[in-house]
């Protein structure tokens, strides 16, 4: 394989990792989005809270300098914060529901839009106060061993035990999303509520505990993000809700808002779109090429590339 090829092939790998992450994000968006209309800018902050949970757990668990060695250990390690983390934060968004956005539900649109920006800063300013200004070193669980995929003799692919593991937990996780979405009596009630809130209720649904509910399971998805962030990146910090935030914003849009499989594609795209740029072309331009490359996208296709148009309610 040509070095262009290995080089080309390594950052497809890099971009699918973190692309992976940015959907875990986008699939929070897009739910909430999709049954109440509301874009919760605190969504990204709540992602931040997740890692600094995760963060605190691991060290809680001794885990400071040296990793893990006992797979028992590092797969208890593992589970117990990831439940923890996606539990914590799950339930952080079941509160932001509860007190910022259902008091607002029947006012004009722009009043729960503004309730998310104070959102957003509140936690922002949490998240300085408990960790700190500082970048925080995310302790290694594991040995992150590196795998070569492709060699020519003089350049490798190479893929480490991290990135394998963000792919294999945030696919787990987005396939059990679906799942859930599409086969169980809940996620019917959420597709109801999202399609006619007030003919669901009329039909029996909890309106209130249904919206709760798609809350805390994209908050509790952000939550297992914030760990895999830490764990493949190897630090946190209390801004990275908003660069993460805004990514994944972008890959809801690009998929199709309020589009579940959307997210998930937007933000595999972004993802690489991403990698690419910062090695191809210049990090300092990956921000404008991100953005480029959704105002293309909708210049052609306005919904999104899986969303469907749906008429204006008046």
């Amino acid at each position: 394989m040509h070095l262009d090829g290995i080089l080309l092939l390594q950052q497809l790998i890099n971009g699918i990792s973190k692309g992976s992450l940015y959907a875990l994000i986008a699939l929070g968006y897009t739910m909430v989005y999709g049954i109440i209309e509301l874009i919760n800018f605190a969504h990204g902050d709540v992602f931040m809270l997740g890692s600094f949970t995760a963060v605190t757990l691991v060290g809680l668990f001794g885990i400071t300098n040296s990793p893990l060695t006992d797979p028992l250990a590092i797969i208890g390690v593992l589970t117990a914060t990831f439940l923890i983390t996606m539990t914590a934060t799950g339930l952080l968004g079941v509160v932001i529901e509860r007190v910022a956005y259902r008091p607002l539900r029947n006012a004009p649109k722009l009043a729960p839009l503004i309730s998310a920006i104070g959102v957003s800063y509140i936690l922002q300013n949490v998240g300085s106060a408990w960790k700190g200004p500082a970048t925080i070193n995310f302790p290694k669980i594991f040995p992150d061993t590196q795998y070569i995929l492709f060699s020519n003799g003089s350049s490798d692919v190479r893929v480490r035990t991290t990135t394998l593991l963000v792919l294999a937990s945030s696919l787990i996780l987005m396939v059990a999303l679906t799942l859930f979405v599409q086969r169980t009596k809940l996620g019917k009630a959420m597709r109801a509520t999202a399609m006619d809130r007030e003919t669901a209720q009329l039909m029996g649904i909890g309106v209130n505990f249904t919206i709760g509910l798609t809350f805390f399971i994209g908050a509790a998805l952000a939550g297992g993000g914030g760990l895999l962030y830490g764990l493949l990146i190897g630090g946190v910090q209390f801004q990275i809700g908003f660069q993460a935030g805004l990514r994944a914003f972008t890959a809801a849009v690009l998929g199709g808002i309020g589009n579940i499989p959307g997210a998930m594609l937007g933000g595999f795209l972004i993802g690489m779109v991403e990698a690419m740029s910062d090695n191809f072309l210049d990090a300092r331009w990956t921000q404008a090429v991100v953005f480029g490359v959704l105002i293309l996208i909708l210049v052609f296709r306005p919904s999104g590339l899986l969303g469907q148009r749906v008429a204006e309610k008046v």
